[in-house]
C-alpha cells in the first residue's frame, strides 16, 4: 500500500533564469524536512540535484531532477529545472506534470529574459504559481524594483505575501503580511524566531495585508461578501481563497528568500503543504478522445511518461506521473500509442541519482520505472481496454542546426546509435539524415544544447565527432522563357538509342495562361516535395513523339530538377512544354527520351536567366532595452532586414528577416553580445533571390567542385 494517499501528494517544479538559486533552494527544502543532514553547495559540487559530471564541470543545471521530501504529513515531489533556454524541453516536461510552480526571481537582476520565456509555458499549462524573490542578502539586491518588474510582466495578480525588513548584507528579517508576523533568522539561517511586526513597519504591513485580502476576495463572490461584512477574512477563508485563486491562475503569491543562507525556505514549504493544491484538487485531465480522467486512486490505472534518461549498465529509466488509479510493481499496462503491453517490473522513488524501490504509487504521485520495451516520452499507459491517451507535451522548434561527422571512418553506425539514444532522452533535439544536403544534421536549441550533445556522444558513447557548418538548401529557378532541343543518339551494335526532344521552359506563377503558340494536348501539375511546382505540358502534334515516351521525358526533367544546373540544388516553379521531337522505329526507348529530356531541360535552363533562391528566416530577438542597438548591429552585419521593434514588458523584441546562410554561430554571438540576457526564436519565412555577387560566388564554387568530381 502507498505511504501517502492522493490528497497528500504535492508536485512542485522550481523555475527561473539560470543562476537564480533553484538548486540551492531544493537543497534547503530537503534539509528543512530532515531528508539530508548537510546542505550541499554548487561550489562544492555536492548538491543532490546537480549530480551529473557535466553539471559539476559547468557549474549549472542542465537536466531536470526529481526529488521528494515529507513535510507535515504531505509528500512533496520537487523537480529542479535548468535555467538556460537551451534546455527548455526539461522545463516544459516538468511543467506538464507539476501542480504548483515556484518561480525564483533574482533580487539583483530582477525579471530576466529566461523568466519571461518560462512564464509563457506556465500560462500554457495554467500552472498555479508562487514567486520567490531570492538573493535578498546580496549587495545590490532590490526587492521593490523586482516586485515592480514582476507586476509589469505578469500583471496585478502578483500579490506580496512577504517583504524584507532590510536587504543586502543585513538581511535576516522577513515580514509576513499573510500571518502578520515577522520572522527573524540567525546568521546561519534555519528555523526563525517569530516576533511581532515592529511599529515602524506596521503601516506598510497593514496596507499590504489589506491588499492581499482584497486580491483573494476579489476572485470569490462569497469571500467578497464576508470581507465587506467583517472587514477581514479568517485563516481558513484565506487558505481556501488563495488555493482557488491559484488554481484558476488568478493570483500569484510572492515570498522572500535567501536560499544560500537558508532563510525563508521553511515558510515556503509550509505554504506549499497548507495552501497549494494537491494533485486531486487540480482540474481533471481530458483525454484526446474527450474523456474526463479524475485524479482518483480508485479509478483505472493511467500513467503518462514525461521524461526518459539512459543510465550506464542499467538501461532507460522512464519517469511518469500517475494520473489515475494506482500502479503496483508487476502490473501490466497497455501503451495507447504503440499497442504494446508493458510490465512494470520495478517502481522507484528518485532522489537525484539515487533510487528507492517501492511497491505502489497512487494517483497524483510521480515515480520511475526501468526497461520498458517500447515506451517513449509522451506515451500514455493504462489498464487494458480503457483507450486513454493524454495530450502530449508540445516541444518548441529548434533554433540552431549543425552537421555532424565522425572523426574516424567506420564509426557511422555507432554515431547513429548514439544519436538515436540522444533523441530518445531529449525530444527537443532532432536528428535528420538529409538526402538533399548529403549530411547528418542535428537541430537543437542553441550552442549550449549542442555542447551537451557532443559531450554525451564522446563520453558516454565513445565516438569522436566534429560539427561542421551545414550546407544551405538553396533553390534554383528561372526568370524568362527559353527553348532548347537535344538529340540523344547511341549506336554500339544491335539496338541503339535514339530520342530527340524540343521543349520550352518558362517561370511558373499561379494563374498563368497556357503557352502561347503551342497546341496543348495534356497538362500535369506536380507539387514538388521541396516546395514549388513543376507544370508539364504535352504539346506534341502529328505524332512526332509517341505519348508512351512522355513519362520518360518528364522523368528526365524531374531528375535534373533534383540536381539543378547552377549549384546542384533543387529547381522549383518552372513550366515545361514539350512541343516537338523525333523517334526511331527501332532505337527509340524510354532511356533515350529520359536522357534527351534531361539534357534539353539543362540547356534551356541555362539560357533562361537562371537565379538562385536562398532560404530566409524570421528572427525574433528578445533583449533588454540597453542592448537593442548591439543586437540590431549584429543582425545587420548578417544581411538582415530589421522590420520592427516591439515592446514586451521591459524587454525589446527585434523582428528581422535573415538569410539562413548568415545564421551560423548566431546563438554563441548573441550570448556573447548580451551576456546571456537575450534569447531568440527563428522560423522559416520564404525563399528569396540572392544578391548577384553572392550568387556568382556560389556558382563558381560549385563549378570547381563539379569539375573535381568529374576528374
Amino acid at each position: 500500500m502507498a505511504e501517502f494517499d492522493t490528497s497528500h501528494v504535492k508536485n512542485v517544479v522550481l523555475l527561473g533564469h539560470a543562476g537564480c538559486g533553484k538548486t540551492t533552494l531544493a537543497e534547503c527544502m530537503l534539509y528543512e524536512a530532515g531528508l539530508i543532514t548537510r546542505r550541499g553547495t554548487i561550489a562544492e559540487k555536492n548538491t543532490i540535484g546537480d549530480y551529473h559530471e557535466l553539471e559539476q564541470e559547468r557549474g549549472n543545471s542542465i537536466f531536470s531532477k526529481l526529488m521528494h521530501t515529507k513535510w507535515r504529513g504531505y509528500k512533496i515531489n520537487i523537480i529542479d529545472t535548468p535555467g538556460y533556454d537551451d534546455f527548455v524541453g526539461e522545463v516544459i516536461s516538468a511543467l506538464r506534470v507539476a501542480d504548483t510552480g515556484v518561480m525564483l526571481l533574482n533580487a539583483i537582476m530582477g525579471v530576466e529574459v529566461g523568466t519571461d520565456v518560462i512564464w509563457d509555458y506556465t500560462e500554457q499549462f495554467k500552472t498555479p504559481m508562487i514567486f520567490a524573490v531570492n538573493k535578498l542578502d546580496e549587495d545590490n539586491a532590490d526587492f521593490d524594483r523586482t516586485v515592480r518588474e514582476a507586476k509589469a510582466h505578469f500583471g496585478s495578480k502578483v500579490a506580496v505575501v512577504q517583504y524584507p525588513r532590510q536587504q543586502g548584507a543585513g538581511f535576516h528579517e522577513i515580514i509576513d503580511v499573510l500571518r502578520m508576523t515577522m520572522y527573524k533568522f540567525k546568521d546561519t539561517g534555519g528555523k526563525p524566531e517569530k516576533l511581532p511586526i515592529p511599529d515602524e513597519e506596521r503601516a506598510r504591513a497593514d496596507e499590504l495585508h489589506k491588499e492581499l485580502i482584497e486580491a483573494v476576495a476579489s476572485n470569490d463572490e462569497s469571500l467578497m461578501e464576508k470581507y465587506f461584512d467583517k472587514g477581514e477574512l479568517d485563516e481558513d477563508e484565506m487558505k481556501n481563497g488563495l488555493k482557488k485563486a491559484m488554481i484558476n491562475h488568478d493570483l500569484f503569491p510572492l515570498f522572500c528568500l535567501s536560499a544560500e543562507r537558508n532563510m525563508g525556505s521553511g515558510r515556503l514549504m509550509g505554504f506549499i503543504d497548507n495552501v497549494c493544491p494537491s494533485a486531486n484538487e487540480m482540474p481533471p485531465q481530458t483525454t484526446q478522445g474527450g474523456k474526463s480522467l479524475p485524479c482518483e486512486a480508485s479509478g483505472p490505472a493511467c500513467i503518462f511518461v514525461f521524461k526518459t534518461i539512459s543510465e550506464p549498465h542499467v538501461g532507460d529509466l522512464s519517469f511518469f506521473k500517475v494520473y489515475s488509479g494506482a500502479v503496483q510493481s508487476g502490473m501490466e499496462l497497455e501503451n495507447e500509442s504503440t499497442g504494446v503491453t508493458e510490465k512494470i517490473n520495478q517502481l522507484f522513488l528518485v532522489e537525484g541519482n539515487k533510487r528507492t524501490n517501492i511497491t505502489e504509487l497512487v494517483a497524483g504521485d510521480i515515480g520511475a520505472t526501468l526497461k520498458l520495451r517500447n515506451t517513449h516520452v509522451n506515451n500514455t499507459l493504462h489498464t487494458k481496454g480503457k483507450n486513454y491517451e493524454l495530450n502530449p507535451i508540445e516541444f518548441p522548434p529548434p533554433n540552431m542546426t549543425v552537421a555532424i561527422e565522425t572523426l574516424k571512418k567506420g564509426e557511422e553506425e555507432k554515431l547513429s546509435q548514439a544519436l538515436h539514444q540522444l533523441r530518445e532522452e531529449d525530444p527537443t533535439l532532432i536528428v535528420e539524415v538529409s538526402q538533399e544536403l548529403k549530411q547528418t544534421l542535428i537541430h537543437c536549441q542553441g550552442d549550449m544544447h549542442l555542447a551537451v550533445a557532443k559531450w554525451k556522444i564522446e563520453h558516454l558513447h565513445k565516438v569522436d565527432v566534429k560539427f561542421i557548418k551545414p550546407r544551405i538548401p538553396y533553390r534554383e529557378t528561372i526568370r524568362r522563357m527559353a527553348e532548347a532541343n537535344y538529340r540523344h543518339k547511341k549506336q554500339s551494335g544491335g539496338s541503339g538509342q535514339f530520342g530527340e526532344v524540343f521543349l520550352r521552359i518558362e517561370p511558373w506563377y499561379e494563374g498563368m495562361p497556357d503557352p502561347n503558340g503551342l497546341n496543348v494536348r495534356g497538362r500535369d501539375v506536380h507539387d514538388l516535395d521541396w516546395g514549388g511546382k513543376l507544370v508539364f505540358y504535352n504539346c506534341i502534334v502529328g505524332g512526332a513523339i509517341d505519348n508512351r515516351f512522355q513519362p520518360s521525358i518528364l522523368k528526365g526533367v524531374m531528375e535534373k530538377m533534383q540536381t539543378g544546373p547552377l549549384t546542384g540544388s533543387y529547381v522549383r516553379d518552372v513550366r515545361v512544354s514539350v512541343y516537338d521531337g523525333k523517334m526511331h522505329p527501332v532505337d527509340s526507348n524510354d532511356i533515350s527520351f529520359k536522357i534527351a529530356g534531361l539534357m534539353a531541360f539543362k540547356q534551356a535552363f541555362q539560357q533562361a536567366d537562371p537565379q538562385i533562391l536562398e532560404p530566409v528566416y524570421q528572427i525574433d530577438v528578445l533583449c533588454p532595452d540597453d542592448l537593442t542597438g548591439a543586437v540590431m548591429g549584429d543582425l545587420q552585419s548578417r544581411r538582415a532586414v530589421v522590420e520592427g521593434i516591439d515592446t514586451q514588458g521591459h524587454f525589446q523584441k527585434v523582428i528581422a528577416k535573415v538569410p539562413l546562410a548568415e545564421m551560423d554561430g548566431y546563438s554563441s554571438s548573441l550570448r556573447s553580445i548580451t551576456q546571456g540576457r537575450a534569447k531568440f526564436t527563428m522560423k522559416f519565412f520564404d525563399y528569396v533571390p540572392m544578391p548577384f555577387d553572392e550568387q556568382r560566388r556560389l556558382i563558381d564554387d560549385y563549378s570547381k567542385t563539379a569539375k573535381e568530381e568529374l576528374v
